[in-house]
């Protein structure tokens, strides 16, 4: 499945939710994400990300997509990210 994920969370945990994101998707943009995951390596990253953030405080956004993309991608200004994953 396709997914989008943004998140907004307190400056002390940003690098560790980047570098968890940074494992199964590719980076947009500025706490933006987005790539093919499979069901099981999803849940594996909501449930990482889950021990990191504070609920009351963080806010982490995941849309999914279960079929082909219907939409376009179009960027205006400058491409930030890329296709490339770092471990």
């Amino acid at each position: 499945m396709r997914v989008i994920l943004v998140y907004d969370v307190n400056v002390k945990r940003v690098s560790k939710v980047l570098k968890v994101c940074r494992k199964y998707l590719y980076w947009v943009q500025n706490s933006v994400f987005e790539g093919e995951i499979s069901p099981a390596k999803l849940e594996k990253l909501k449930m990482e990300i889950s021990k990191i953030i504070q609920p009351d405080e963080d806010s982490v956004i995941i849309y999914t997509f279960r079929s082909t993309w219907y939409t376009t991608r179009e960027i205006l200004g400058v491409k930030k990210g890329g296709e490339e994953i770092f471990l």
